[in-house]
């Protein structure tokens, strides 16, 4: 589960070349972590503001990989009043080759259906999660490239950056992500949007091994020169859910 201030400083220790480092060693437990994917987690979404001000929404999450397919169900409960036109189900599907699929349900819907590619980037309830964060594809996009090694914390990580090719349909120009080099998880993620230029950074904590996986009790997404933040805190999850293509059927409701 990618489940994402001084903590934020990354100390600069040396710089490598690209290389030295051999970026598909670098990638393989990234890459392990989504093609072995199988948990359900529940906990909440908190949109911290600007005044410190806390709205926070119940989210569930279910991922499981299928041959050459990770699905990915979110399913939230957004107060009708405040947020009427949120989807309550969201089903994402990430392919290695690119060819990749999101599928949103309103409440009164009896299937899901495609979301237009120019929504990807929207904020998930005005948060700074977008749909295409929860698709987890940087790690099998065309460019790969190990840019440096440095520290972030207390953690000695390998920067990969990571670029889409020509198949790969994203909102972001470029993916770097801090890996650590003991598990090889991302514990602090920069993603920049096309066109802006926005940085998205993305820092996890509680990072924690069960079942042989590891994973973060929460997640927080700052965007770059802008004044408050979104968690993402799980509360409890399994790491071993044993799901099966039926958990992800559109008939599956909230």
């Amino acid at each position: 589960m990618r489940l994402f201030s001084p903590a934020l400083a990354a100390a600069l220790l040396f710089t490598i070349p690209a290389s030295a480092a051999d970026v598909h060693t670098v990638l393989a437990p990234a890459r392990q972590l989504v093609e072995t994917a199988d948990y359900r987690a529940s906990g909440h979404l908190i949109r911290v503001q600007a005044n410190g001000i806390r709205i926070s929404t119940p989210i569930t999450i279910k991922a499981h990989w299928f041959p050459g397919v990770l699905r990915v169900l979110v399913e939230i409960a957004p107060p009708p009043e405040t947020h009427p036109g949120v989807p309550s189900r969201i089903l994402l599907e990430m392919r290695p080759s690119g060819q990749n699929a999101i599928l949103i349900a309103h409440p009164d819907d009896k299937t899901p259906v495609p979301l237009l590619f120019d929504k990807w980037s929207d904020g998930l309830l005005d948060t700074g999660f977008s749909y295409e964060d929860f698709l987890e594809q940087q790690y099998f996009w065309a460019g790969q490239t190990v840019v440096e090694e440095t520290k972030f914390g207390a953690r000695d990580c390998d920067v990969v950056k990571s670029t889409p090719g020509a198949a790969d349909r994203s909102h972001y120009s470029e993916v770097r992500s801090w890996l650590d080099h003991s598990v090889g998880f991302p514990v602090y993620v920069e993603k920049t949007l096309k066109g802006t230029g926005t940085v998205k950074e993305f820092t996890s904590f509680g990072l924690r091994h069960e079942g042989g996986v590891w994973s973060a009790h929460q997640v927080e997404v700052k965007v770059r020169g802008r004044a408050g933040s979104t968690l993402l805190i799980i509360d409890r999850g399994s790491t071993k859910a044993h799901l099966s293509l039926g958990d992800f059927s559109p008939a599956n409701r909230p």
